[in-house]
């Protein structure tokens, strides 16, 4: 970092010197592409690093017509050449890689190319040998339909169905999924190989499912904070605000977003185990 290395940008300031909108930095934000500080009233600061990180991304989304998994791939690919860690390595640490190595022992038990079984869920291979190799990258619909593809379900993938189980889980002491989903974190309120699947969703300002998908069972949400819309078969639309619940089968084409401004977070049951 430079000697004005301790200047700080807001949203504005930085959307402008990095030629873009402030509602597309925040998108970024959303897509794990960049993370900027939190000021003590929780504003957005931007480094000048965090500037040079948003001119890369704007360039290689410009120039190069990348998408956001590719755009990760890239920066990571950049970092990694000039020996610096990048935002993907700040932002997760030690992330468990687990998803993306089983999900690469599943294709390769089925004879399968990255090729085909991209083709056949619907997304590039890059971004299947991205999810591989860094359990990142990818929406929870695409996720659904890639373990709906190969007979799992995504508990599974995440370890959550593994033979221990916690009979207690405190308060603040949950377990998360490997987080494979930008602005998406699941926590497990109960663990093992249970009937029900229980979860604790905290969803960042605009993260979304990215697509509808369905799979056996029922399902009950509840908003314990923020604002969710919830569409079903779609053309069902619901505005969940906390104290509201939605009950409904999981066959049903569903999708949802946060509709809030700060993070929405859910309390979520899916019975059978079956997600």
């Amino acid at each position: 970092m430079s000697g004005v290395g301790n200047i700080r940008y807001k949203v504005a300031e930085a959307a402008r010197l990095a030629g873009v909108s402030a509602s597309t930095l925040r998108l970024w934000e959303t897509q794990g592409l960049v993370v900027p500080e939190r000021s003590a009233t929780g504003h957005r600061q931007y480094t000048e690093a965090d500037l040079a990180r948003l001119k890369r991304i704007s360039w290689f989304r410009a120039e190069r017509g990348l998408n956001p998994a590719a755009i990760r791939e890239a920066l990571e690919a950049e970092s990694a050449a000039n020996d610096e860690p990048g935002a993907g390595s700040s932002v997760e640490g030690n992330i468990d890689l687990q998803v993306g190595r089983k999900l690469r022992s599943l294709r390769h038990a089925g004879g399968k190319t990255l090729e085909q079984v991209a083709g056949d869920v619907g997304i590039a291979p890059s971004v299947l040998s991205t999810l591989e190799r860094t359990s990142q990258g990818v929406s929870v619909a695409v996720l659904h339909n890639l373990a709906e593809y190969f007979g799992t379900t995504v508990s599974s993938l995440s370890g959550e169905e593994e033979p221990q189980s916690r009979t207690l889980v405190r308060a603040g002491e949950w377990r998360n999924w490997p987080r494979t989903t930008p602005g998406v974190t699941v926590q497990l309120l109960a663990e093992g190989k249970n009937q029900m699947d229980c979860h604790r969703f905290v969803l960042a300002p605009g993260a979304s499912s990215e697509g509808a998908y369905r799979h056996e069972g029922e399902e009950f949400v509840y908003v314990l904070s923020g604002r969710a819309e919830f569409v079903l078969d779609g053309d069902q639309f619901y505005d969940l605000y906390p104290g509201d619940s939605l009950y409904f089968e999981s066959r049903r084409r569903h999708a949802w977003s946060n509709r809030h401004d700060g993070e929405t977070v859910l309390l979520w049951i899916n019975t059978p185990p079956t997600f």
